[in-house]
Parts: C-alpha cells; structure tokens; sequence
C-alpha cells in the first residue's frame, strides 16, 4: 500500500478532495483555483455528482491520478465508468469514497460500522463540509461543493496530506463568492 519493497514509507501525497462539482447545472465549468490545485495534487478524489462526463475526462487528463464515483445525479454513461464505492491506499492509510452517508445524525457510528477496514471516507452529497472522527478512529470528510453552496456560505474543497499512516494538513478552502 504505497510502500516501496523494502519497506521504506513512501513520500507524503498530496491529496485534493472534491465532490458535488454539477457542472453545467450549478457552474458553466470548474473554479480555476479548484483546476490550479487539480495540477498540484498527486491524487485527485472525487465523491459524486459530477453530472456531465466532461469534466470526468477533464479529471482524467489534468490529474496525476484520479479516484472517482459516481452520485445520485450522475446518468449512465458516469455510472458505467464510476463505482458507487471507491477504495485505495495513500500514504499508509486506507481511504474510501462514496457519496452518500445518509442523515447527518448517527453519521459516524454507521459509517464506522459499514466501513470497518478504512482509515479514511470521503463523502459528498449535502454539499455541507464535514470533518469528524468516528468511534474507532474512522476519519470523514466532506469537501462540500466548489459550485453550489446551497446553504453554505461559501463554495468549498478541501486539500490535506497522506503520509506515513497519518492524515495531516487537512484545509478546507472557501472559493469566492460570485
């Protein structure tokens, strides 16, 4: 799991997450600060809802690597292409995605309960940011939405780094308001 063969740990990995981007429903394209941390990340993951398969190839071809699913909104063609549950290793740790985690209440314990093997879920749907800790030591994380802050004050994503077995420099940032 990103390790060398002799045991070495692998260099930190900068992470972007993202989720909820609706284009051209919520926003004729992606926010250019969103695409600028796109081309400084090692690993784009994104939680669903990406609506419109270009900017999946978008992803595909600007990323270093790209862990994708698929959302509620997504149609065919993205559901052909996409999990509904993405898992990999990164920097010694174990993340998953999916995009819906159900209602906010109880979030945690459930996702634990479902989610037993992973160090990491990200997760999307309400563009709501969302950072906790489940019982057992489970990380969630909710990047919002970089498009539609629906009730939100701002847009978000988030960035943060894998490495070592510990996720470290998690930053949500706020995109300008239009």
């Amino acid at each position: 799991m990103d390790e060398d063969t002799h045991g070495m740990a692998a260099r930190p990995v900068r992470l972007l997450l993202v989720s909820d981007t609706h284009v051209p429903l919520r926003a004729r394209r992606l926010p250019d600060e969103l695409l600028r941390e796109v081309d400084r990340a090692d690993v784009v993951i994104h939680a669903g809802d990406w609506v419109d398969v270009a900017t999946l190839d978008l992803l595909e071809e600007r990323a270093r690597r790209l862990v994708g699913v698929f959302g509620n909104n997504d149609g065919a063609e993205l559901r052909a292409r996409l999990p509904e549950v993405a898992r990999v290793g990164l920097g010694g740790l174990r993340f998953g995605v999916v995009h819906e985690t159900g209602a906010a209440r109880g979030r945690e314990a459930r996702c634990a309960a479902l989610y037993p093997d992973l160090d990491v879920l990200v997760f999307g749907h309400s563009h709501i940011p969302w950072d906790t800790e489940a019982p057992g030591g489970l990380r969630l994380l909710n990047p919002g939405s970089p498009t539609d802050r629906r009730r939100q004050p701002y847009r978000t994503y988030m960035t943060c780094v894998a490495a070592d077995g510990a996720l470290g420099e998690v930053v949500l940032h706020r995109l300008p308001t239009r």
